[in-house]
């Protein structure tokens, strides 16, 4: 072996071992110090990278959660409250429950109730259509029935009715992400308190127009006519710019509202079918007897008068 290869050799070897000590200090001069909580944090997470808690996925919403004092604003809507539950026992912290929620479309303007005024020939997404004018009928707030918020689903809870033109939240399915809410450009989509047995009462309209020009508009579009608002017991009903809106935390599924509302725009789901009251022939006068005629003794006594007198 000639002298040159081994120089050369030992040149490479010094200047590697000299790169090697120079990227030690340098890696532990600049080295990012992690909480190992964070690893455990996001294990015990569902890892579905929704969204839905505010951060850009569960590695975020797991460094959010070391870095707080406190999980009252923090909260996994996939994950619920258990989920929560295992993530403060990792934290050494408590977990504030919540109640579930599912989303629900305050929209119930199908093919029947609004008719179309033109047809919309254009990218079949509904952003691109928001962007470009109100719609394909009288309504301008209501559905624009391209699917954005379907797509946006990762949990294949929406889907597409052909025959109404809108979408339908399949409940079982539904986590309350939020992702069908930030989809759709007219604000259609509410997360909403879920009731016992997935039932639900809410206004399914966003129309602010006054009452004649919405209920030409729309069948079903809610008139601002307030008589939901006067009746309900527990003042889950406000009134705003010509729309009732019915708070899911305060309302008790009493379902006075519904029966009152002229268009039938507030919808009830989930309850057993209302019992309808029959009525009933009227029961027959019971007949009255006669009073008896009274007795009159004088004319007996006339009688026998008059037969002595003969």
């Amino acid at each position: 072996m000639s002298e040159t290869i081994i120089y050369t050799m030992i040149a490479l070897s010094a200047i590697g071992i000299l790169a090697a000590v120079i990227l030690y200090f340098v890696a532990q001069k600049f080295k990012v110090y992690e909480d190992p909580r964070i690893d455990e944090v996001e294990t015990a997470l569902p890892g579905a990278n929704c969204g839905g808690c505010g951060f850009a996925g569960c590695r975020a919403f797991a460094e959010a959660c070391v870095k707080e004092n406190d999980l009252a604003d923090l909260f996994c809507p996939v994950g619920g409250n258990d989920c929560m539950t295992d993530v403060a026992a990792v934290l050494g912290l408590e977990a504030v429950k919540q109640d579930p929620r599912v989303a629900v479309l305050r929209c119930n303007g199908s093919c029947d109730h609004r008719p179309k005024t033109n047809q919309y020939d254009g990218a079949l997404s509904c952003a691109a259509a928001a962007a470009l004018y109100s719609g394909d009928t009288g309504c301008q707030y209501g559905c624009l029935s391209h699917g954005d918020c379907a797509v946006s689903c990762d949990f294949d809870a929406l889907h597409m009715n052909p025959e109404t033109g809108l979408p339908e939240v399949v409940d079982e399915k539904c986590v309350a992400c939020g992702a069908c809410v930030e989809a759709c450009p007219k604000s259609l989509f509410e997360l909403r308190k879920r009731g016992p047995k997935d039932r639900k009462i809410y206004v399914a309209c966003r129309n602010e127009d006054k009452g004649g020009v919405a209920k030409k508009s729309c069948e079903v579009a809610c008139i601002g006519c307030s008589k939901c608002f006067k009746v309900c017991p527990f003042d889950a009903i406000v009134m705003n710019n010509n729309l009732a809106f019915i708070d899911s935390d305060k309302c008790k599924l009493c379902r006075k509202c519904v029966p009152e509302c002229p268009t039938n725009s507030i919808l009830e789901i989930g309850f057993p079918p209302r019992k309808i009251k029959t009525d009933l022939p009227p029961k027959p006068a019971a007949k009255k007897e006669a009073p008896a005629k009274p007795e009159v003794k004088g004319s007996e006594e006339t009688k026998t008068d008059n037969s002595d007198q003969k």
